[in-house]
C-alpha cells in the first residue's frame, strides 16, 4: 500500500549554519559576504549576544569584552542584542535592547551601535533617552536610509508587550532620536477574539503552568524599506495585516504625529502571523509565515507568491538580503519556549540558519 499524502515542500532551502547552544534571532550578511547572527538574552546561556560565522563556528563579535556587560545599563558594552543589521554603507549596526528577559530598561541598555566591518571597532554609539526608549520600550528591529539626512537616519520599531508601541526615528549624524506614531491603532497587537494564532496545531498564547493563557501582546515587530525609500513598512507580530507610512513625513520634525498618522496606508492582510518583513533591490517585499513554515513575497503589481514552504522553517524569524543573491533566514522555533508551552522548553536543538536563491540583491539607500 502506498503512503498518504503528506505536506510538500515548495522552493530551495539550503541550511547555512547548525545552532547547538542559544537561540538565535537576527542575522545580516555584509557586502563581501561575512556572516552576523545575534542572540538576545531570552533565558538561554548567552555567552555572547553577538557574533560572526567563521570557519563553520559563531564566535563573538566584534570581540568578547565587548559582549561582556557589566549591568543592563552599560553603556560602553552589548548587553541583550535583538537586531544586527549592515546598512548600504557597508556598516554593522547593533540594536541593544538593555532589556534580559524582557526587564524594564534603563538609561544607558538601549542603544544603536554602529561597527566599521573593515577594522571590526566600534564606530558609534547612540543611546536612547529615556521619553524614546521607554522603561517599557522593547527594540525589535531597524532599517536605514544613508541618503536623509547629513548622515542618514535609521528606523526602528518598538515591540513592547507591555506599554507603548510605536516607531522610533534616529538622526544619525547628531545620535537624536524620538517617537512616532507612538501607540497609533496600527502599531498595536491585535488581540482574541480578532486574532487566533494556530502554530503546529497549537494555538500560540502565553500559558502558565496552572493552564491559565493569555494572548500575545507584541506590537510593531517587522520593518521594512522600500526600494526607492519612499514608504517605511511594519507589521505588528500578533496580527495579520501589515502598514505603511510616508518616509517624508516621518522624517520631518515639524509635522505632528496626527499628520504622520494620515499618510499610514493599511496595505492588507498578509494571510499570515510574521515575524520579520525584508525588501530586495527589485522593489518585492518579504514576510515570514511563522503559522505555516514558509516566506512569501509581494510584488510591486501587488500579487503574492511564495518564496519557501519547507516543514523545517519553524518560526522564521529574522530575514537578510544579501549581495549573494540569496535571502538569508533563522529558524529558532520561539514558539516552542517554556513561556508559551506551560512551563515546558519544547525547543529541539539545532536552530537553523538557512538560505534560499532570489535572484536580488538588498536594498541600498545612500
Amino acid at each position: 500500500m502506498s503512503e498518504p499524502a503528506v505536506d510538500e515542500t515548495l522552493g530551495e532551502l539550503e541550511v547555512v549554519h547548525l545552532f547547538g547552544d542559544a537561540m538565535p534571532t537576527g542575522v545580516s550578511v555584509s557586502h563581501a559576504g561575512r556572516v552576523f547572527v545575534c542572540y538576545p538574552k531570552w533565558g538561554d546561556e548567552v555567552v555572547f549576544t553577538v557574533g560572526e560565522l567563521r570557519d563553520g563556528e559563531v564566535v563573538a563579535f566584534p570581540s568578547q569584552e565587548l559582549n561582556d556587560n557589566r549591568s543592563d545599563a552599560d553603556a560602553e558594552r552589548l548587553v541583550s542584542v535583538q537586531s544586527i543589521v549592515v546598512d548600504p554603507a557597508d556598516r554593522l549596526w547593533l540594536l541593544d535592547t538593555g532589556s534580559p528577559l524582557f526587564q524594564p530598561t534603563e538609561h544607558g541598555g538601549p542603544k544603536l551601535v554602529c561597527v566599521d566591518l573593515t577594522t571590526d571597532t566600534v564606530a558609534q554609539t547612540i543611546l536612547f533617552p529615556t521619553d524614546v526608549a521607554l522603561p517599557t520600550t522593547y527594540l525589535n528591529d531597524v532599517r536605514f536610509d544613508l541618503r536623509r539626512g547629513e548622515a542618514g537616519t535609521a528606523y526602528i520599531t518598538d515591540s513592547s508587550d507591555s506599554g507603548p508601541n510605536g516607531l522610533i526615528v534616529v538622526d544619525l549624524a547628531t545620535g537624536e532620536s524620538w517617537r512616532r506614531l507612538h501607540e497609533h491603532p496600527a502599531t498595536k497587537a491585535v488581540l482574541p477574539p480578532d486574532l487566533r494564532m494556530v502554530v503546529e496545531g497549537q494555538e500560540f498564547t502565553e500559558r502558565a503552568e496552572d493552564g491559565s493563557t493569555s494572548p500575545i501582546r507584541m506590537g510593531a515587530d517587522g520593518i521594512a524599506i522600500a526600494a526607492d525609500g519612499s514608504r517605511l513598512y511594519w507589521c505588528p507580530m500578533a496580527g495579520r495585516r501589515w502598514y505603511s507610512v510616508s518616509v517624508d513625513a516621518l522624517t520631518d520634525r515639524s509635522v505632528d504625529d496626527d499628520a504622520v498618522g494620515a499618510t499610514v496606508v493599511d496595505e492588507g492582510d498578509k494571510g499570515c502571523v510574521s515575524d520579520g518583513l525584508e525588501t530586495d533591490d527589485q522593489g518585492r517585499l518579504y514576510v515570514t509565515d511563522g503559522e505555516h513554515d514558509a516566506i512569501h513575497r509581494r510584488l510591486p503589481d501587488g500579487t503574492w507568491e511564495t518564496v519557501v514552504h519547507d516543514p523545517r522553517l519553524l518560526w522564521p524569524d529574522t530575514m537578510s538580503v544579501a549581495a549573494d543573491g540569496h535571502l538569508y533566514v533563522t529558524a529558532n522555533q520561539l514558539y516552542r519556549q517554556d513561556k508559551y508551552r506551560g512551563g515546558r522548553d519544547e525547543r529541539r536543538r539545532p536552530y537553523v540558519l538557512f538560505r534560499t536563491p532570489i535572484d536580488a540583491g538588498p536594498v541600498r539607500l545612500r
